[in-house]
């Protein structure tokens, strides 16, 4: 290289493959992992609250259902809110403010002493939970490129474990302590993030994305000590310090820019600076629309049909799809067959092992269709009652299907979206996955306890099948790809696949 050239560079992706996945990301992974958790038990445990709380205070079905639906409208609220201000304040900040909110509200509403009380303090642990994405952003951003498939799976276990330890918490605690013991032993696993949250690092790629970039190396080299590694020659840069590089040097490569390239770096520009409103617009921009609004029906159907399973676990092991119009709707936190749940919790175990074998091998569009139809033909059968027995079993294979599915989209919609706008365009999308968990179980599940199962099973179907049809319909597959900062080298990215 001659005297007058310019000095080697690197981007982030090309820092992370060389530095390879080892000690640092491994204790990213232990800590957005134990977010994960939290979030998952938090979740699970609507399914032990509701019929608690409905035997105490004497609610009415629908009331029942209140209780799940407003923790998914809180989540609706806090997914969009955190990944606006994690794309603007950093990614630490936003899981900051959502451990904070999580841990306080789960506490104080295990001393909730009545119903209306209890709806609020549950809707400010869905805000809390909301933040979710940010922690699942925040991991891939440090993932090179060849392993994030795997390493993403891996990450999702986590959730797994999550489901698995309320499951067995709530089978020893709800007998015994009652309701009460149960949330605020559910509570206490995002308190690890707050303790955690000073030696937590800022995401290199957002650093660069910010202009950053000094900070952004420090913590490249921190990567580099931990993992016994080396950074590669020259000096880091981002795709948009690429691009004004490109427009700073005189060469006749920047005499021949053609207008559009001008238009990317203009584009490029507005990215750093954008708010919420214009991370909003940014998504539904002729560049994304198609990717954001299948994303949206795919987290709709998803999170439908997820968190419905995961209720009809407990509303179909306990002999309601045998009940009769006459039954009581009350049952005792006793009538509960916590072993069933148990067992069905184990079934995302098989469910992240088929993911993990084919999202780097079938690629994410199809892993994601082929598991979403599989999942109907299994939930088929239920249209009509079935012994208690083989209802468990076919739940038990529906719930494998839906959590490899939920586990590829988290692991493809981080990928569609550049660095500027990948947490509010996740939270967003997880946002409207909210809605489904929350119209679930006011519709879905509430079919059941009316002894309308077979009206139920078949809302189950359409949603999933229409989820599928939209895996089928993403733009572009992204095994492989490296993760873009803007929106303009994305889809330069997807035009030169």
């Amino acid at each position: 290289m001659g005297d007058g050239d310019p000095p080697a560079t690197y981007t982030v992706d090309e820092a992370l493959v060389a530095l390879g996945f080892g000690k640092f990301q491994l204790l990213v992974l232990a800590y957005a992992g134990m977010g994960w958790v939290s979030e998952a038990m938090e979740v699970m445990l609507l399914s032990f609250i509701g019929p608690a709380v409905q035997s105490l205070w004497g609610l009415s079905a629908r009331e029942e259902s209140v209780i799940t639906s407003v923790v998914f409208a809180g989540m609706l609220v806090g997914a969009y809110s955190w990944g606006i201000v994690s794309d603007k304040h950093g990614r630490r900040k936003g899981f900051l403010i959502t451990a904070v909110v999580t841990t306080g509200a789960g506490f104080l509403s295990a001393f909730a002493p009545n119903y209306l009380s209890l709806l609020v303090l549950r809707c400010l642990v869905g805000v809390g939970l909301g933040g979710g994405p940010v922690l699942s952003s925040w991991f891939l951003e440090f993932i090179p490129a060849p392993k994030r498939g795997t390493w993403m799976v891996i990450f999702s276990a986590f959730w797994t474990v999550g489901t698995i330890f309320e499951a067995s918490i709530a089978w020893f605690v709800m007998p015994r302590l009652g309701w009460r013991w149960l949330l605020a032993l559910s509570s206490l696993p995002s308190s690890v993030l707050l303790l955690f949250y000073v030696v937590a690092p800022e995401s290199p790629r957002y650093l660069c994305m910010k202009g950053r970039i000094a900070d952004a190396h420090s913590i490249l080299k921190e990567i580099a000590r931990l993992n016994k590694t080396e950074l590669p020659a020259g000096v880091l840069v981002s795709d948009y310090n690429v691009q004004l590089q490109e427009n700073s040097i005189p060469s006749e490569d920047t005499q021949l820019l053609t207008s559009r390239r001008k238009e990317n770096r203009t584009l490029d520009s507005s990215e750093q600076s954008m708010g919420g409103f214009s991370s909003l617009l940014m998504l539904l921009s002729p560049r994304l629309l198609k990717s954001t609004m299948l994303l949206w029906i795919y987290f709709f159907g998803n999170a439908f049909a997820y968190y419905g399973l995961v209720l009809l676990t407990t509303e179909l092991s306990n002999g309601r799809n045998k009940c009769s119009p006459y039954q009581s709707h009350l049952k005792k936190t006793s009538d509960i067959n916590y072993g069933d749940v148990f067992v069905t919790s184990f079934a995302e175990f098989p469910g992240l092992l088929i993911s993990a074998a084919i999202v780097d091998k079938l690629g994410r569009k199809l892993s994601m269709a082929s598991m979403l139809f599989l999942c109907c033909i299994f939930l088929l059968p239920l249209v009509v009652h079935q012994p208690a027995g083989l209802t468990t079993s076919l739940l038990f294979g529906a719930r494998i299907c839906i959590t490899a599915s939920f586990t590829i989209i988290y692991i493809y919609a981080p990928e569609v979206y550049p660095t500027s706008i990948r947490t509010t365009g996740v939270g967003v999308a997880s946002s409207i996955g909210r809605i489904g968990g929350m119209i679930c179980p006011l519709v879905a599940v509430a079919l059941i306890k009316g002894c309308h199962q077979t009206a139920s099973i078949i809302l189950f179907e359409i949603v999933i099948f229409v989820s599928g049809i939209c895996a089928v319909l993403f733009p572009f597959e992204t095994k492989g790809r490296d993760l873009s900062d803007t929106i303009a080298s994305s889809t330069e990215d997807v035009n030169s696949a």
